[in-house]
């Protein structure tokens, strides 16, 4: 059987294929439920390009491992190493950020992933994707981003000692440009958005260019690892409340896989009995400038439709149509969630209220779930005693010169009226 690639059976390739991890079974197509082998480098599926999940024995986990044995283990994603494909991990020390109490709301929580290395949550994911391309022998790993995700590409390839071939538009933070650059990654900017950015990484990973240069594209949800390093964010936050849900877990949602990780995981720790049926509500808050879920989820659509003209300083938002936009929505759907969008004004002074308040220099995309608690609070969606936690994905020091431009009023860009809160009266 043979490496399937944007959906393509590859020829002519060897690979160092390894047995199937003990604990790891098959991946399952999250639209088909079609499954397929996972001793072997997959991307999506190849019936109806659905999301590929990494699928366990959860039985035999149960058996043998709990919930008590993680005390006294190494405080990061790989303590988790139960429920993660069993490979040699590339690890920078990733994962188990703390979950800070809020000085202003009680009951709220603040997971601040802004500490992993790189300085964003996205490490996480490309901790574990790199980890088993290197265990698969793959060489080459292309990407497309907004930024963060390029950045730990490159520290994480460069630790497995693999190429990094990173398209993002030119206009990203120039600590994302400077980082990639010095961890020796493989460059291309695009005069364009993300979307634009995948278009070439799809092209440069074809069937045809994968015989050639043997490139292989680790973009969002197209290779099914990334969500597995980013489900451990639902792991920390069980383990971290005392295996308690909390009553809400407000997201900032570009291509969203944080978020799909984490309510796999919620499933996968149910099934271990780590925890009971109880689902905190789930919300995605975008950028006013680009929230294609927002739309879609207040108009009730299954899928979302590409954002046109998309435009805001929180480069990680900037994602026109998350490919795994199905996912999400039905997320929001069956958690009771909602989707709340904030406009660009709105992020600068919620990162400046955290900062001055919480002592967290945040990302604007982090400091955006602010704006969102404050919407669900005042729309009596969240009430003051619901445990709430909210997510920081990222260093607000990565974002200087946006920061920088933005207090000059260099910056210039056309933004739409915004949205407020969708979803939350009325039915989905």
């Amino acid at each position: 059987m043979r490496p399937l690639v944007n959906g393509k059976t590859i020829a002519n390739i060897v690979l160092l294929l390894h047995s199937p991890p003990s604990m790891l079974t098959h991946l399952e197509c999250t639209r088909c439920g079609e499954h397929y082998p996972a001793d072997r480098p997959q991307s999506v599926c190849l019936k109806d390009a659905g999301v590929l999940y990494a699928r366990y024995d959860l039985d035999k986990i149960k058996r043998t491992f709990s919930a008590a044995r993680l005390a006294g283990r190494t405080p990061s994603m790989w303590r988790y190493d139960a429920v993660l494909p069993a490979a040699d991990p590339v690890t920078l020390g990733e994962g188990f950020t703390p979950m800070l109490p809020s000085r202003e709301f009680p009951n709220v929580y603040i997971k601040d992933e802004g500490l992993n290395p790189t300085g964003s949550f996205k490490a996480r994911g490309l901790s574990a994707a790199v980890t088993m391309a290197r265990h698969f022998g793959l060489k080459k790993l292309a990407i497309p981003s907004a930024g963060n995700a390029a950045g730990a590409l490159a520290a994480y390839a460069a630790a497995a000692s693999l190429e990094a071939h990173i398209f993002m538009p030119k206009d990203v933070p120039m600590a994302n440009r400077i980082e990639c650059d010095y961890y020796g990654a493989r460059i291309s900017f695009v005069d364009g958005l993300i979307s634009d950015c995948a278009r070439k990484v799809a092209a440069m990973t074809s069937e045809s260019y994968w015989e050639k240069e043997g490139w292989f594209d680790v973009s969002t949800t197209k290779e099914p690892y990334r969500v597995e390093g980013k489900k451990t964010m639902g792991y920390e936050v069980a383990e971290q409340l005392g295996w308690r849900m909390p009553q809400g877990i407000i997201y900032p949602t570009g291509g969203g896989v944080g978020l799909l990780g984490m309510w796999k995981a919620f499933e996968e720790m149910q099934a271990l009995g780590w925890i009971g049926p109880e689902r905190p509500r789930m919300i995605v808050v975008q950028s006013a400038g680009c929230a294609p879920i927002v739309k879609a989820w207040d108009e009730g659509k299954q899928s979302a439709e590409m954002w046109k003209d998309a435009a805001t300083l929180a480069s990680g938002l900037r994602v026109p149509k998350p490919y795994g936009d199905y996912l999400i929505l039905d997320i929001l759907k069956r958690s009771k969630g909602a989707a709340v969008s904030a406009t660009d004004e709105e992020l600068v002074e919620a990162t400046r209220h955290w900062a001055k308040h919480e002592g967290i220099f945040a990302a604007p995309e982090g400091a955006a779930c602010l704006v969102a608690y404050r919407k669900l609070r005042a729309s009596g969606f969240f009430k003051p005693e619901d445990i709430v936690v909210l997510f920081n994905t990222g260093n607000g020091l990565k974002y200087l010169d946006v920061f920088d431009a933005n207090a000059a009023g260099t910056r210039r860009s056309a933004r739409p009226a915004a949205r407020q809160i969708g979803g939350i009266i009325g039915p989905y």
